[in-house]
């Protein structure tokens, strides 16, 4: 773990209960999860890389200027997943971070297209995925689900590719619940995608597109009249916009909001500047996430820390917190019901002691 970029500014006994909280994280790349010892493990096996091979190196390889400089370094970090066991380490060694922050259920964005352009055959690379899958479950008790996203830098060549990976009955992993559209927003509209989330939707699959990250609250209104959203990833700048907030609000869709990753790619200056809290007072639905959380210095536990501070939060306003993701998440109602139970029976084994 790289040094946190921010104080959480969190009393030392939430950053305690929020250590032992049972949590859920939809919003959690794959690639981006990557630790520093993984990511230098990588770099060693494939020395052609830019991509340093030291951990305490990576400090300062993954300090960001803007958010183009943050999509060039994880491109090369992309970069350093060239085989299928690659993959596998990759998605096993996640899941032992996710299970070290009591996450018992995670939906990991993974963008297959960046893998398979590379070379890695299809099959082999949904095999990776499902087999870390269910030896993390087995072995930690994290439950892991994915959501296959665009790379929006890279066309409509990679929808193409995304939808069918996300369809096609013979490579469809059985983890997989969503289609998601990632990467730059600038220059890359939503609309655009739109017959590539008709096709995933009509498959089953549940639309979570990032938007209003880096640009304003029309991305979000594209994301959710276009890509018929039903969360929002990041939609930071939907704070801008009243109707829309009121909209988020009455129809009920969650942003996964993450506030370390937006003050490291800078999509906001400072966290007192974060509008985590105009979201809460105009009713909206947040989850807290981590996004890339070793690229950011950070993990789900200051995330929730962080939130604390920010919306003024103690052990049961968190926990409320830690429910509002499961709620929101597309776990099955039995499986919602259980980690809200463990996240109550916590609660309270806390609040007794």
């Amino acid at each position: 773990m790289t040094e946190h970029l921010v104080d959480s500014g969190a009393p030392r006994d939430l950053k305690a209960f929020v250590a032992g909280l049972p949590k859920a994280e939809l919003h959690v790349h794959h690639v981006g999860s990557a630790s520093p010892r993984i990511v230098s493990e990588l770099a060693a096996r494939h020395p052609d890389s830019k991509v340093p091979t030291d951990p305490a190196a990576l400090v300062d390889y993954f300090t960001f200027t803007d958010f183009a400089h943050f999509i060039e370094v994880y491109l090369s970090v992309v970069d350093l997943i060239r085989t299928p066991e690659d993959v596998r380490l990759l998605t096993f060694e996640v899941a032992r971070d996710l299970a070290r922050q009591q996450v018992r259920y995670a939906e990991l964005t993974i963008t297959p297209f960046s893998s398979t352009r590379r070379g890695i055959d299809e099959r082999a690379f949904m095999d990776a995925i499902e087999d870390a899958r269910k030896a993390a479950e087995a072995e930690f008790g994290t439950v892991l689900r994915w959501c296959f996203d665009i790379p929006g830098e890279a066309g409509l060549v990679s929808a193409e590719e995304t939808v069918r990976l996300a369809t096609d009955d013979r490579l469809r992993p059985e983890g997989l619940v969503s289609f998601g559209l990632g990467g730059p927003e600038v220059g890359v509209p939503r609309p655009q995608f739109k017959p590539y989330f008709d096709r995933a939707i009509a498959a089953g699959l549940h639309s979570v597109p990032h938007a209003g990250e880096t640009t304003g609250p029309e991305t979000v209104w594209d994301a959710l009249t276009h890509l018929r959203a039903e969360r929002i990833g990041h939609g930071t700048s939907s704070a801008q916009d009243p109707k829309l907030l009121a909209h988020l609000a009455e129809h009920r869709i969650p942003l996964e909001v993450c506030p370390t990753s937006n003050i490291a790619t800078r999509a906001v200056r400072t966290l007192d500047e974060h509008p985590i809290k105009e979201f809460v007072e105009a009713g909206v639905i947040v989850t807290i996430n981590s996004d890339d959380p070793p690229m950011f210095g950070t993990d789900l536990d200051h995330e929730y820390a962080v939130a604390a501070r920010l919306l003024d939060l103690d052990e049961r306003g968190l926990a409320d917190l830690a429910k509002n993701a499961v709620d929101a998440s597309f776990l099955d109602e039995a499986g919602k019901a259980r980690i809200k139970d463990e996240i109550d029976a916590y609660t309270v084994r806390w609040l007794d002691r």
